[in-house]
């Protein structure tokens, strides 16, 4: 056994013992030899073994609920009002269209559905839209999903009513770390995002907070990151491969390779054994031929489709949980 071999084997042992990695041992995760990355996964996939049931992943899906016309400059995204991103933009969509997408979701296999919509915050109309929305999918229909809602910077208030409605996970991005963020995004500060996170956990939701890679943030700035949600202790992370977008400032950048994304979710995985882990935008397009080694870190694959751009095909996904020898995991939560 080499010194590498042996490092990986003692970063495991911390991990599955819920210790904290420090920064220096994570980024060596990221700066392995790429002859480590089958042994990296292994481990990875044993911490998810260790921490979650065995061999399952579940699947999970989102609706465009308000789209375009965004007062924030996110350099990545087709939806701000700064760009000329080719997108269809509307306000926020009737309830019935809420409910039928709960109901297209179970048609795909999924366990979580997430309302979606764009700003930097859901007015309040449209928190009591989607509220009502919820109501009529978990309370009234009764449907074997989980609702999630990410309307940006929520207050308390609405994070409650949100709860109040069946709610019980929010979704927020940091996106990247601290250092980074202002070169992404300059209409608004990370730290509101961090705070966010917080009002909702205080608020007795479940947290989903994740990144976005490859839009030219270092390593560190990668670790960071993961750093933060293993301080937060978010429960679940969605993991994001650019997918530049024609008529944003990032449409030239070239995102990850598919190694160094595999190296990204397995550090995630050491950083954050117990949070959940999403593969989710630009998984297709990034991992290519080592989508099945990714799909062993992780908890969780979004399907169905993203926020302007089309998804895999499900029949894709469905085979690959063949291929790995995983089984799509079904809870639904009170």
């Amino acid at each position: 056994m080499d010194k590498m071999e042996r490092f990986i084997i003692d970063l495991y042992e911390k991990s599955i013992s819920y210790e904290p990695l420090t920064k220096e041992e994570a980024l060596t995760l990221l700066k392995v030899d790429n002859v480590y990355v089958p042994l990296l996964t292994y481990y990875a996939h044993r911490i998810r073994n260790h921490f979650f049931p065995e061999n399952k992943i579940e699947f999970c899906s989102i609706i465009n609920a308000k789209s375009g016309a965004c007062e924030e400059d996110c350099s990545f995204c087709a939806q701000s009002k700064f760009y000329k991103a080719p997108i269809n933009v509307y306000k926020l969509v009737p309830k019935e269209e809420i409910v039928e997408g709960a109901h297209r979701g179970i048609e795909y296999g999924a366990n979580r559905y997430c309302v979606v919509v764009s700003g930097k915050s859901a007015t309040d109309e449209e928190v009591d839209k989607i509220a009502e929305a919820v109501e009529e999918i978990k309370k009234k229909e009764k449907l074997p999903i989980n609702v999630c809602v990410s309307g940006g910077t929520l207050n308390h208030e609405q994070l409650k009513k949100l709860k109040n409605a069946g709610v019980r996970r929010v979704n927020h991005n940091l996106e990247t770390s601290r250092n980074y963020f202002p070169k992404i995004v300059t209409t608004h500060r990370w730290e509101e995002r961090y705070e966010t996170i917080k009002r909702i956990k205080e608020t007795g939701l479940s947290t989903c907070s994740g990144g976005i890679f490859g839009m030219g943030e270092s390593l560190e700035d990668r670790v960071d990151l993961a750093l933060t949600y293993r301080e937060l202790e978010v429960d679940s992370i969605p993991l994001n491969f650019l997918m530049p977008i024609p008529g944003t400032p990032l449409e030239s950048r070239r995102g990850v390779s598919p190694l160094e994304a595999l190296k990204i979710i397995a550090m995630f995985r050491f950083t954050n054994p117990k949070a959940e882990l999403r593969l989710c935008g630009g998984r297709e397009q990034t991992l290519g031929d080592f989508h099945g080694m990714a799909a062993l870190m992780v908890n969780a694959l979004m399907v169905g489709g993203y926020l302007t751009r089309a998804g895999r095909d499900i029949k894709k996904d469905y085979r690959l949980l063949e291929d790995i020898n995983m089984e799509r995991l079904h809870k639904v939560l009170d």
